[in-house]
């Protein structure tokens, strides 16, 4: 990871090729039109061959690209599979192969940051790092006074590399326009470098992390471990046992999979209220079942702040889908931006998009599958112009509530949880329960 910023020419360059490809199937498409083929085909080629491409090039990469491509997963829920899977398996394949800092750079760090005597703040810490993310890694330590602590540090020249690619990226917004010609995505772009640098900044998680400590202290369901200490590129909290997420997953019993479930979704809903903020970040490895049966959170740097909680229209909108009130929702999506000026969609097919995620808020309890997922994946991930997933916008201030929601439903489905989460909703989205009777409308 040392070489991240000398690599920078290097990703530049890979980034250049993508508005130059284009250009070129743009013309390639115009000789073909004129040459008597269907226009719709020739733009679903130019469509097919611009996706491979993008994701061909943020497959290679990593900073900035590769967190627009973790980030942005309506690109994936709009283009089929045979694109979106060797990107898939190529991010895996950067990630599990990200080398750790070499020991000398670790202590490095650790002295800049923390002082030549860093290692009095310590018993004894553990060169070799217990976790590794985009960012940074994780080593296991023991603090002066006796407590277990996790010390994050965060790699050398990351930062500069993150937003080096963002700037970039900002630059392809007439390329992504062809695959989405309904997304803002410039503007999407520059809420996520913004959300991006928030990450860096370590200070900022670790007010984060304190302000969800503090909340759940002593609550019976979950467990934020505590920050001890911080700097630009270190932080100190507390240590946290428990068996990862992905454990449960690959092996929990079916009770255990449907109480973390349900822990996770009420979590979620629940953090705007009592905090005022929203982890941002819900894959597995940011989560533990504990002992005593609660769900135990990590990693705080990606939070969306919602002061106010919950936008509201969101459990409005669902409530009003449920009552098969399209007109209202269409107009709904429209005042916040989803469905932009000069855009129209089909109703029907709207409908069929949105009910399968709006189904487990009209039904007492519901079963999250990987079944379930491909199907209603199955139905939008096509290129042709009339795809509704490929009209509608992400308002820059649901871009992190839609990374939380579409994240979400993965785990869950992974989870193959059953519960009532439509408690859930009732309970912590303003604006679902507003209706008196408070009985949906089957979807049709």
């Amino acid at each position: 990871m040392s070489d991240l910023p000398r690599r920078a020419v290097t990703r530049s360059a890979k980034l250049a090729t993508l508005p130059l490809g284009f250009a070129g199937r743009t013309a390639l498409g115009l000789g073909k039109r004129i040459g008597g083929r269907p226009a719709e085909l020739v733009a679903q080629e130019i469509q097919q061959r611009t996706a491979e491409q993008i994701f061909k090039v943020l497959g290679e990469l990593k900073g900035g690209a590769m967190k627009l491509g973790q980030a942005l997963s309506i690109f994936e829920a709009a283009l089929p599979q045979e694109i979106v899977g060797p990107y898939r398996a190529t991010l895996t394949k950067l990630q599990e192969a990200a080398p750790p800092l070499p020991v000398a750079t670790v202590h490095r760090v650790l002295s800049e940051q923390l002082g030549d005597d860093w290692r009095e703040n310590f018993r004894s810490f553990d060169d070799q790092p217990t976790a590794a993310a985009s960012i940074g890694q994780v080593h296991r330590a023991v603090w002066h006074d006796g407590r277990e602590v996790a010390v994050k540090i965060q790699y050398p020249g990351a930062g500069k590399a993150l937003l080096g690619d963002f700037t970039q990226l900002a630059r392809l917004g007439k390329l992504f326009g062809v695959l989405l010609p309904g997304l803002d995505i410039k503007a999407v772009l520059s809420e996520l470098r913004e959300r991006i640098a928030e990450e860096l900044d370590y200070f900022r998680e670790a007010e984060a992390q304190h302000a969800f400590a503090l909340e759940f202290r002593d609550d019976p369901d979950f467990h934020v471990p505590d920050v001890i200490a911080a700097n630009e590129m270190v932080l100190v909290t507390e240590w946290m046992d428990g068996t990862p997420l992905s454990r449960v997953i690959a092996e929990g019993t079916q009770e255990e999979r449907n109480r973390m479930g349900l822990l996770f979704v009420r979590f979620l809903f629940c953090s705007p209220a009592r905090v005022g903020m929203l982890h941002a970040d819900p894959h597995p490895g940011n989560f533990r079942m504990l002992d005593d049966g609660s769900l135990g959170i990590l990693d705080f740097g990606a939070v969306n702040r919602l002061p106010e909680g919950y936008p509201k229209v969101f459990g409005q909108l669902t409530r009003i889908f449920n009552q098969g009130d399209m007109e209202s929702v269409v107009e709904g999506l429209r005042a916040e931006g989803f469905i932009l000026p000069g855009i129209e969609v089909d109703v029907d097919a709207l409908r069929g998009f949105l009910a399968p995620y709006v189904e487990p808020t009209a039904v007492e309890e519901f079963t999250f599958s990987r079944q379930w997922l491909q199907t209603q994946a199955a139905s939008v991930t096509d290129l042709r112009p009339n795809n509704v997933v490929r009209q509608l916008n992400l308002p820059v201030s649901y871009v992190l509530i839609h990374r939380v929601h579409a994240a979400g439903v993965g785990v869950l489905c992974q989870l193959n949880a059953t519960a009532r989460f439509r408690d859930e909703v009732i309970r912590w989205v303003p604006g679902f329960a507003d209706d008196p009777d408070d009985q949906p409308l089957a979807i049709s």
